[in-house]
Order: structure tokens, then C-alpha cells, then sequence
């Protein structure tokens, strides 16, 4: 499994922790950079030296939103081939629809539960791990 460079998006730092302590409990050692919303993401993202392999983003976020931030993402020639998964608690459809128009590559859910949490966590990132991932 390759080691992956994760941009987590989420302005919610109980939601980071979690994160965090879930790689930690899966004995994962992928690269996470955080960023606490989209335009903090972006700066990260302009920067350009090493981009990540995979964004997990979050939707509801002040500032600028998840779509919003995927909009201007999708608009980037250099950027618009990174894998972006939604990870949120917002399951309108609306929402959902949106965001495959605009090109993500999966949309999960965070459930209630950590111990699912985990399980879904792996799953996403077992995948990712095992993708051949267009490097740049």
C-alpha cells in the first residue's frame, strides 16, 4: 500500500482529532496536512511544491463552503485532477448531486459512531492506498 499525502479540509477540530486518532488506531502512516477551510486550502494548494495525493473535504465550512471551494478547484488546470472525497454529516441531496456535477470522487458520510468511523476511514483510505494515482 503506497503511503498517501491527505489535504483535510474541516474547520471542526473535534472532527480533525478524530481523524487523527483513527489513523493513529489504524497503524496508517499517510502525510495530513490540515487546513480549517477552503481558502485556507487554496493558499496550501497554490503553493504548488507538493500537492496532495487525495483532499478529504468537509462541506459546511465558514468562509468558503465545500462547494465553493470545489468550483474553484475544478477551475485549476494543475489541481483539478486531485482526488476530492467529501467527508461531512450532510446528507441533502442537493448537496450530493452538486457535488458529483462538479467532479468529486466519492461523497461519505460520517457516522454517529466512531467504531463505524473507523471502519469507513479504512475502507476510503484502503482504496486510495491501493489506486494508481496520476502523479504530475
Amino acid at each position: 500500500m503506497n503511503t498517501l499525502n491527505i489535504l483535510l479540509i474541516e474547520d471542526d477540530m473535534i472532527e480533525v482529532m478524530k481523524f487523527k486518532r483513527t489513523i493513529s488506531k489504524l497503524e496508517l502512516h499517510h502525510n495530513i496536512v490540515e487546513a480549517n477551510n477552503g481558502e485556507e486550502a487554496l493558499k496550501i494548494l497554490q503553493k504548488k511544491d507538493e500537492l496532495p495525493d487525495i483532499i478529504l473535504l468537509d462541506l459546511n465550512m465558514p468562509k468558503l463552503n465545500g462547494i465553493e471551494f470545489l468550483n474553484i478547484l475544478k477551475q485549476d488546470d494543475l489541481l483539478r485532477h486531485i482526488p476530492t472525497i467529501i467527508l461531512t454529516t450532510s446528507n441533502n441531496q442537493r448537496d450530493l448531486l452538486e457535488c458529483y456535477k462538479i467532479g468529486i470522487a466519492g461523497y461519505v458520510l460520517k457516522p454517529l459512531k466512531y467504531e463505524d468511523y473507523v471502519l469507513k476511514i479504512e475502507k476510503l483510505l484502503g482504496y486510495w492506498s491501493i489506486n494508481e494515482l496520476k502523479q504530475v
